[in-house]
């Protein structure tokens, strides 16, 4: 029978050993500003995050990050894909201050006043002052808008007169061809922008280093709306932990399980943030959005597998009261240890196809599912219970209760 509780010690170096180089790498997060450890997306620092690709194959990613400096985005990052893409992300830059050309709003000119009067007043009986007054309402003028407005009103007085029909004015028509027209709005399209900061810098770039042959996306988010964002994920992950150590404490009358399941939670937590935080760095690759469910949903399979070997140890301390309670659980282990592995091994097989041939877009989201699947199925086994054995023993001392040794026994099912 293999003696898990026995080999604890190097169960718990091996799980120092995959933990210290991460918690490393995340503290030089804030020590480098950012330059190394965890990278975030756009949903947690705000900016703006464009994606195109130029005319000119030869273009490379030194280049326009050159020519980004030179048009006032030092910051900026530039990634360029495998399709020939560039992946641009400009972290000082929100597109929410560029905002589309408006509808002229409809002024009431100083000439529509007297065409108005004018259908109750000689005008209408084609008198010469009608006509010099309905000619200045009948001209177009740029300001007009599509929709009514208040010089449509004078159209009885115009085609009384000898004014034009065909006058926008009269008509109702939309303005003249002389008019703004709106420009689409710069967020997720594909339309390469013109008019402000990002048009500016579109310009710029392609006068440096040639047109710009296709544009896969251009988004953007606001600093309050990232900072929402991360104090929701905090506050999300804090009460999702405080809810299974309570959870737990009280179905099985016993803190010490409640607080060992957590630490194998922050086990977990801490594997999959080191490991973005060593992909970040060696890789650029970025957290986004959709980590946090990942997280919370890391978390529960792994408190899943924990609480079956938790409610396996209750049932066996009644049913072999007298043993060593490291015997007990021990013997817990191996019986629910062919379950976990089973269980989690047809997740991570699904989820290795998904990372495989899902597609980039969830790429990032899988990836923490698989690496968290397979880190909270290992401290399930080989962390929770045996530090519950720990704790217990170390009460036992404490209160001077004397343990009976332990007898290894093969385990039945």
């Amino acid at each position: 029978m293999f003696d898990v509780i026995g080999k604890k010690r190097w169960f718990f170096a091996f799980s120092l050993l995959i933990t210290i180089p991460g918690l490393v790498f995340i503290l030089l997060t804030p020590i480098t500003g950012g330059e190394a450890g965890l990278k975030f997306s756009i949903d947690y620092t705000g900016g703006t995050v464009w994606s195109i690709k130029f005319a000119d194959a030869a273009v490379t990613a030194d280049d326009v990050r050159a020519e980004l400096v030179t048009l006032g985005q030092a910051d900026a990052g530039v990634t360029r894909t495998g399709s020939g893409f560039f992946d641009i992300r400009l972290s000082k830059l929100d597109l929410r201050g560029v905002e589309p050309t408006p509808t002229p709003i409809p002024t009431l000119l100083a000439t529509a006043t007297p065409a108005a009067s004018s259908s109750a007043s000689p005008a209408a009986s084609g008198s010469p002052a009608a006509s010099a007054t309905a000619a200045p309402t009948s001209a177009p003028t740029p300001t007009a808008a599509p929709t009514a407005s208040p010089a449509a009103t004078a159209t009885p007085a115009a085609t009384a007169t000898p004014a034009p029909s065909g006058s926008p004015a009269a008509s109702g028509s939309p303005a003249p061809s002389g008019s703004p027209a709106p420009t689409a709005i710069p967020g997720a399209n594909t339309q390469v922008p013109t008019e402000g900061e990002i048009g500016r810098i579109a310009t710029g770039l392609q006068t440096a280093l040639g047109p710009i042959a296709e544009q896969a996306s251009l988004s953007s988010i606001g600093a309050v709306v990232s900072s929402d964002l991360i104090n929701q994920a905090i506050v999300l992950i804090l009460v999702g932990s405080l809810g299974i150590l309570g959870w737990i404490t009280l179905r099985f009358r016993d803190v010490k399980m409640g607080v060992t399941a957590l630490v194998a939670l922050l086990h977990d937590v801490v594997v999959v943030l080191g490991f973005f935080a060593i992909l970040g760095t060696l890789f650029n690759v970025e957290i986004d959005g959709l980590f946090v469910t990942a997280m919370l949903t890391v978390i529960g399979f792994s408190v899943h597998d924990t609480i079956v070997v938790f409610d396996r140890i209750r049932e066996n301390r009644t049913r072999h009261a007298g043993e060593p309670f490291a015997e007990i659980v021990n013997h817990s282990l191996l019986q629910t240890f062919g379950r976990s592995i089973t269980t989690s091994f047809t997740v991570v097989l699904t989820l290795t196809v998904l990372l495989l041939f899902g597609g980039s877009a969830t790429e990032e989201f899988v990836l923490a599912l698989l690496i968290g699947i397979v880190s909270g199925t290992y401290s399930s086994i080989f962390n929770a219970s045996p530090l519950l054995v720990v704790w217990q023993e170390w009460e036992d001392r404490r209160k001077g209760r004397l343990a009976a040794p332990r007898t290894p026994r093969r385990a039945s099912a």
